[in-house]
This record gives structure tokens, C-alpha cells and sequence, in this order.
């Protein structure tokens, strides 16, 4: 895969305001392994293998386990997630693929009953935010891994 133009050398300006959004989620009232999880199903979802790559990687870096990284396309059938994580899962699945109709009801209460309204306001900034990245890195073709040395990714250990 060639990448199209590199956009962080282009706009410079929007990239970081962007990382600094993104880097806002340190405050966040969602655990850090929620986030991480938040992240690499929404980048599953919209095809995008940079971040994909780049957030397992900082999971596996964070302690995550690889057969809970396994399972995440299959949250809904396995027994290795919280029902926290679930709520989050399931927010960040219907914000990025957004129905017709808008989020139904029954989800919102379910996502709710697991989260508070601060939590649920923060995750859904963190869902905005890693669906940025994952348009403008789908967008130009991104290669997954090609900022492994400039985010400190190598020592996930993973090749």
C-alpha cells in the first residue's frame, strides 16, 4: 500500500489540534482500557488498518490481553468483556455506523445503565474523535505501522 500524501506534514496546524483533542481523553472519566478497546472497534468497523494497528499496539503496550484483542469483533458473543465494557462497545458501535433513524431508544437506556451522563458525554468525544483519525487515514491510505518509531509502538513487541 502507497500512502496518498502524508496530511500531518500538509496541515500541520489541523493534525495538531486534532492530537490535542485526542489527547484530552487523558482526562477522560472512561478508563484507559475502555478507550483502547473503543478505539480498535471503531477502526475495525470503518477499515481503517493504521489505527487498527496503532491502538493494538498501545493496548498490548497498556497490558491488554491478545485473546480479549481476539475477541473484540465478537464482544457481543463472548464472555471476556464487562458489562461496562459492553455499553461502551456497543455506543461506540452505533455512533459509527449511525442508523437511519438515529440511535433507538432501548440502546441509549441499555448504554446508560452502565453509564453515567459524564462518562457517556466522554466517550462519545473519544467515538468522535477516533472516527476522525479513521476517515482521514482511510482517506489517504495510511500505512499501518509507518509511525511505529514517532508514537514509541515498537515496544509492543508485535510484527
Amino acid at each position: 500500500m502507497t500512502q496518498r500524501i502524508n496530511y500531518m506534514q500538509q496541515s500541520p496546524e489541523f493534525t495538531k489540534k486534532m492530537m490535542d483533542f485526542s489527547n484530552a481523553e487523558k482526562d477522560s472519566s472512561i478508563e484507559e482500557t475502555i478507550l483502547h478497546l473503543v478505539h480498535i472497534r471503531a477502526s475495525q468497523m470503518n477499515g481503517c488498518g493504521f489505527c487498527v494497528d496503532m491502538h493494538v499496539k498501545q493496548a498490548k503496550i497498556h497490558g491488554e490481553s491478545e485473546l480479549r484483542l481476539y475477541h473484540l469483533p465478537i464482544w457481543r458473543e463472548s464472555t471476556l468483556f464487562s458489562p461496562r465494557e459492553r455499553a461502551a462497545l456497543a455506543w461506540t458501535e452505533i455512533l459509527t455506523k449511525l442508523p437511519e433513524h438515529g440511535v433507538p431508544d432501548e440502546v441509549y437506556d441499555r448504554v446508560r445503565g452502565q453509564l453515567s451522563e459524564k462518562e457517556l458525554s466522554d466517550l462519545s468525544f473519544s467515538i468522535m474523535a477516533i472516527n476522525a483519525w479513521n476517515r482521514i487515514n482511510v482517506g489517504f491510505k495510511t500505512v499501518p505501522g509507518s509511525a511505529d518509531a514517532a508514537f514509541g509502538l515498537s515496544k509492543a513487541g508485535l510484527k
